[in-house]
């Protein structure tokens, strides 16, 4: 390569590496999710205030609505009605902007704990229906790496947009935003007001004064923010998980670590998670258990103790279990190379895609440099209680 194609590769990988990180509006995929009861004007002013009056303007390709199904029999008629619906009033006024998508597919509405529609939220089993629905509709839409999600909590009742901010919190990636909308009086709540016209208009108030839509102010206010999306483990983010067990994961990740390793009943816990095991990775993490209990937690797989993980699998499996035979072949001469990398690796997939953020302090750790590499668990001894083996009987394992 010569001095001059060197020189515009290096510019060329500074650039990138320097280029800036996108930006909501540079997705392709933009998403508006509200909550609404009965004021579904706010669906309007948030658009309003994002894709007008906002620079860079945030113009969606998608509005999605959280509410009940008195909310959206409201929104149907005025946002979506073909005579005078607002949504479709609004990007008539301004063609330049592409109208999103917002239809009875994108109108979510909300089912109490019998699986019906619910009319209102007042109840402690509806509150909590109405949480488990709004985290999984955040979950659903922020799954896809190419959209850009924001949610305005301005309308519904106040439990409504508490759930729905806390849910974002949850799932949030980088590029996604949370903002209220703030109206000028006496415009905010009026039943006629939607967006500030192009062609201003005069409203009567309830007192019979009028009041001129060209002195609206629409103004969107920014909510930062913790996003806590890293904390989750893959199955919650991937799964259906409730409101409530995404916010135990979070909570167990913050909370002082204990692991509970049970041979006897083939089980493991970590703090108040259930992690499934196989047999053999379950003994593999006990085996690295003990090794802290016997006050030597860190080893290199040439120095690892094979017998001692024979007799905590036989503890698991029996003396007459196929696997366990096989696997006493194996590491018959000793600890094998290919055979402690692997369970390493198993072991980590498995904490990191049950845990998520909390499997930290269950991983283990690795110190040195090769080729003298150790591993080991950093958990102190009073922070594991392992069951269904006597550490001090290696030879003959005895089941506690």
């Amino acid at each position: 390569m010569t001095n001059r194609a060197t020189l515009a590769a290096t510019n060329s990988l500074y650039n990138l590496s320097m280029s800036e990180p996108r930006q909501p509006h540079d997705y392709p995929r933009r998403i508006l999710l509200c909550v609404t009861g009965l004021s579904p004007q706010i669906v309007t002013e948030t658009l309003y205030a994002l894709a007008i009056e906002h620079q860079p303007a945030f113009v969606p390709t998608e509005v999605h609505l959280l509410t009940t199904s008195e909310g959206a029999k409201l929104a149907q008629a005025s946002l979506l009605h073909p005579d005078g619906g607002q949504f479709l009033t609004l990007f008539a006024e301004w063609p330049q902007l592409a109208r999103p998508t917002m239809d009875a597919q994108t109108i979510h509405i909300i089912s109490g704990p019998d699986d019906q529609p619910l009319a209102d939220i007042r109840t402690p089993a509806e509150n909590t229906a109405a949480a488990d629905a709004i985290a999984s509709v955040v979950r659903d839409l922020t799954r896809d790496p190419e959209s850009a999600v924001h949610v305005s909590i301005a309308g519904g009742r106040k439990t409504m947009g508490f759930y729905l901010g806390y849910a974002l919190s949850l799932y949030a990636r980088p590029q996604d935003r949370l903002s209220h909308v703030l109206v000028s009086a006496p415009f905010e709540s009026h039943p006629e007001f939607f967006y500030p016209p192009r062609q201003p208009r005069r409203l009567a108030t309830r007192d019979g004064h009028h009041i001129d839509t060209a002195d609206a102010r629409v103004t969107l206010a920014e909510i930062p923010f913790v996003r806590l999306r890293h904390g989750l483990p893959e199955a919650l983010l991937q799964g259906e998980a409730r409101f409530s067990e995404a916010v135990s994961a979070i909570q167990q990740s913050l909370a002082p670590p204990h692991l509970l390793i049970d041979l006897g009943k083939r089980r493991v816990i970590c703090g108040n998670t259930t992690v499934a095991m196989k047999p053999q990775l379950l003994a593999w993490l006990a085996w690295w258990a003990i090794l802290v209990q016997k006050g030597r937690p860190e080893t290199a797989w040439r120095d690892a103790d094979a017998n001692l993980f024979l007799a905590i699998y036989r503890a698991v499996v029996g003396i007459d279990a196929v696997d366990y035979e096989k696997t006493a072949a194996l590491l018959g001469n000793g600890m094998e190379k290919e055979f402690f990398q692997t369970k390493n690796a198993k072991l980590e997939r498995v904490l990191k895609d049950a845990l998520g953020l909390a499997a930290a302090p269950y991983l283990l750790v690795a110190t040195g440099k090769r080729p003298h590499t150790r591993r080991g668990l950093t958990l102190p001894p009073e922070s594991i209680h392992i069951s269904g083996f006597n550490i001090h009987e290696t030879k003959n394992p005895v089941l506690m």
